[in-house]
């Protein structure tokens, strides 16, 4: 999904489905980090290669593995404005380009028949179709499975068996993706060694998309489909770590200098990040904000400007591009941010950016912007990262007032790749807690799988082109999630 669609995916609760019990990871991984004790368990035992491939095979089955994720794409609005990734699927595999989003909790992809899926894409991809036919480990996820009645909370009239369960996402400003959920193996690069991989298969639950309508049938930054690392049991993730096959942790390092950077699943321990609570029942990554501090000076807010009713605290989401603010809070920073330079005019531009006209090094001119979190955890944001430069002489604020954004006058905190980039983001979804520091992600990282090993992962920049231009934001940004009660026949 392009930046045009840059909005608040708020993921609604219809989405807190759990993975079904048939989420499992084919036992043909390559543990080339793993020592097996061979010479103690066989001995006294004929010793051959078949006995020695079965232990193999039983002991991969139990190990949690490390994943590699390739990045692409970049989250400067001038540029790409978001991130993806490439993953296989089927048998035989298939790559498909997919968005990384941690605001939403579905894998899906376009596939076959597709009524106004995109052929090609400005992001200089090959876009491919998901064929479930063609691939010898599909199976259709039917109406009366498990997985469709958690999913409606319950069975659903009118379902018979051999009915497709069908789902239905539809985006704030209107763009929707329909289709049906199918199981098939996805194909990850699993962690060996120093900067290797090596092919891991997963079986998953996820959307065959069969109809796409507004900016998802655009060609502008098309990509095959969008990959959900939100918190519910439907996401790509949470199957994986239910069914004990890797660990429920993951972090990003998105790079907006030289584009791409680095998605790791399992346990960073290197650099080390501190960590904030998040804040429990919410849908999305959401944390508490304490204030915000501009060139020094903390604003002077009303007490309860970060609590929105059962929307509580900030959400942190890498599927955004901007960052929304509240109303009093957008007033009340964009003054202060301005206030070293009393000659600057504000002007729009595309009916939403406030730009101006200045030469110099914004970071000379500009105070830095700060945000206090739980826990003594700060994020800050610099000149060069909330202002960007769409020619020579122009800037425009990343910053936008979410009151005037979201359809519903939604007073919200989103926080996306404008703060998010050049930092590695921690998600620990075992002791829920998320975290970040500042760091260099075109460097790399180091991960420890389930044995103890530790091992390096690296930064990845996929091919992609970009053009310098705007790209349009949306005027909502609040993800409506809907299921369709209604079966393909």
């Amino acid at each position: 999904m392009s930046v045009g669609m840059d909005l608040w995916r708020l993921a609604y609760s219809l989405l807190l489905f759990l993975a079904s019990s048939s989420s499992y990871i084919a036992v043909d991984f390559v543990r080339a980090n793993v020592v097996f004790p061979v010479e103690h368990k066989f001995k006294g035992l004929e010793r051959n290669l078949s006995a020695f491939k079965a232990h193999d095979v039983r002991r991969h089955g139990r190990t949690l593995f490390d994943v590699d994720l390739k990045l692409g794409g970049n989250g400067q609005p001038t540029e790409t404005g978001l991130y993806f990734a490439k993953i296989g699927i089927g048998s035989p595999s298939k790559q498909y380009y997919v968005q990384v989003d941690t605001g939403s909790d579905i894998l899906w992809v376009n596939c076959i028949g597709c009524s106004r899926c995109p052929k090609k894409s400005s992001l200089g991809i090959e876009l491919t179709l998901y064929d479930p036919k063609s691939s010898s480990t599909s199976s259709l996820v039917t109406c009366d499975q498990d997985f469709c009645n958690s999913t409606y909370d319950g069975p659903l009239a009118g379902c018979r068996p051999g009915l497709a369960c069908q789902y239905n996402v539809v985006y704030g400003d209107g763009s929707s993706t329909s289709g049906y959920f199918v199981e098939d193996n996805v194909q990850l690069d699993q962690v060996t060694g120093n900067l290797q991989t090596a092919p891991a298969n997963g079986s998953i639950i996820f959307g065959c998309g069969s109809k796409q309508s507004g900016e998802l049938g655009s060609s502008s930054e098309a990509l095959d489909g969008i990959l959900g690392f939100g918190q519910a049991n439907s996401s790509m993730i949470s199957q994986l770590a239910s069914a004990g096959k890797l660990k429920k942790m993951f972090a990003h390092c998105l790079d907006n200098i030289h584009g791409g950077g680095i998605f790791a699943i399992g346990q960073v321990v290197h650099p080390k990040v501190n960590t904030t609570p998040l804040v429990p029942n919410q849908a999305h990554y959401n944390v508490v904000l304490k204030d915000i501090e501009v060139g020094g000076d903390v604003l002077s807010l009303p007490s309860d400007t970060f609590e929105n009713g059962l929307r509580k605290g900030t959400i942190i989401d890498s599927g955004t591009t901007l960052a929304y603010l509240p109303e009093v809070v957008y007033e009340t920073l964009i003054p202060k941010i301005m206030a070293q330079q009393h000659g600057l005019t504000l002007h729009t531009v595309e009916d939403q950016f406030s730009c101006f006209q200045y030469i110099g090094n914004v970071d000379d001119g500009f105070p830095t912007v700060k945000f206090h979190f739980d826990r003594s955890l700060s994020l800050t944001v610099y000149p060069h990262e909330y202002l960007f430069q769409i020619r020579d002489d122009l800037w425009c604020i990343g910053w936008q007032n979410s009151g005037i954004q979201s359809k519903d006058g939604s007073q919200m905190t989103l926080l996306g790749d404008l703060v998010l980039s050049n930092k590695l983001v921690l998600y620990d979804l075992v002791e829920l807690a998320i975290g970040w520091t500042e760091y260099n992600c075109s460097s790399g990282i180091k991960v420890k799988d389930d044995s103890g090993v530790v091992y390096s992962v690296g930064a990845h920049n996929l091919s992609s082109a970009s053009t310098k231009i705007i790209r349009r934001t949306v005027t909502s940004s609040l993800l409506l999630i809907t299921m369709l009660q209604s079966f393909l026949y």
